[in-house]
């Protein structure tokens, strides 16, 4: 295992992902930031926009970087770098990321722009077409719970929705082990307001938010089709946005295959089996609070089966920006880097 100090860039820093990444590798044994972007943010001291990082930063300037014009300039920028995280909009990622992998060692995507297995589904769900079949298909897909061995050495990882974690982890070891039907699932998930990002919008404004709670993007939120092909199921999924800053609750529902032989009892010890050497999940009888899973890359999952209604319910939660986004990004980085996947990570939340 590599205990080399690697050189990171993050192409896009000045969002909440990027500030998050940030505040992980200022932590981090093995990882040294060495060039952080941020294009309305250039030439602004770091630690002007996020006091929360001068210690770790306290000099350091946002670089500038417009990644829709100045591709080849940011890939004489990361010359030498050993990985690169990408937080930057989707369609900007894939203008990039075609010039970056091969040339630094790891190329980390926030974005979804490689997520998805089948190019045709970008169109319909994220509105542009993805010319780029070869490398989508090289593309690994960072959740090391699923992934882990396809990780180690890859080029380009696909960083998860953060919805989809949630919902992932819930569900796809219970679909795996054929415990539940792989049609009509549910998911209801609730997301603080920093899953909306940085920028200021009607929506997210905190008259807006404030003692308010609504469901979006219904029948046809853009996490639906990543998260079929992760759970290996139909999904509905509905999202709603909750007046907090950070987490994600998501609480899942499906029909049991064999309802004779299921149990709450059977459900936790299955996924406790699943989920025995992993760093990162915690599977327990209490229901799961976004609050325990505060600043950490843990995962909070509970199950139960209602006799009454013959349904199974799986409860998650997570902080939506570190194992939602940034925690998971740097835990796959860690893999894919040779690493400790723990390195620079947390299990314990910040309460109170």
């Amino acid at each position: 295992m590599s205990t080399a100090i690697k050189k990171v860039a993050i192409i896009g820093a000045s969002g909440y992902t990027g500030v998050e990444l940030m505040r992980l590798i200022a932590g981090h044994p093995n990882l040294e930031l060495v060039l952080a972007t941020g294009d309305s943010q250039a030439g602004s001291l770091i630690s002007s926009l996020y006091p929360s990082l001068a210690v770790s930063y306290p000099e350091m300037v946002f670089a500038d970087s417009d990644p829709t014009t100045l591709t080849h300039q940011i890939a004489q920028q990361v010359d030498g770098v050993d990985v690169a995280f990408l937080g930057i909009p989707h369609e900007a990622s894939l203008a990039l990321a075609p010039v970056l992998v091969g040339k630094v060692g790891c190329v980390v995507d926030l974005s979804a722009a490689y997520r998805l297995q089948d190019a045709s589904a970008y169109p319909k769900w994220y509105g542009f077409t993805h010319d780029q079949p070869d490398l989508l298909a090289q593309a690994v897909y960072g959740l090391p719970e699923l992934h882990r061995k396809q990780l180690v050495g890859a080029q380009l990882v696909a960083t998860p929705g953060c919805y989809v974690t949630a919902a992932t982890l819930a569900l796809a070891p219970l679909v795996r082990l054929g415990l539940i039907s792989n049609s009509g699932i549910i998911v209801d998930a609730a997301s603080g307001v920093s899953g909306a990002g940085r920028q200021a919008k009607q929506s997210n404004n905190f008259t807006t938010v404030n003692e308010d709670m609504n469901a979006y993007g219904l029948l046809d939120h853009r996490h639906t089709p990543e998260m079929q092909e992760q759970i290996g199921a139909q999904v509905l999924f509905t999202p709603h946005l909750v007046p907090m800053n950070r987490g994600i609750l998501a609480t899942c529902y499906a029909r049991p295959t064999d309802p004779s032989h299921t149990s709450t009892e059977s459900l936790l010890a299955a996924l406790k089996k699943f989920y025995a050497d992993e760093p990162f999940v915690v599977v327990r009888e209490q229901s799961p609070s976004t609050k325990a899973t505060l600043g950490s890359n843990a995962v909070h999952i509970t199950a139960r089966f209602d006799e009454r209604t013959g349904y199974v319910i799986v409860v998650s939660a997570l902080d939506n920006l570190c194992k939602g986004a940034s925690g998971g990004a740097v835990q796959a980085a860690n893999v894919a880097l040779g690493l400790s996947e723990t390195a620079g990570l947390t299990s314990i939340g910040v309460y109170p």
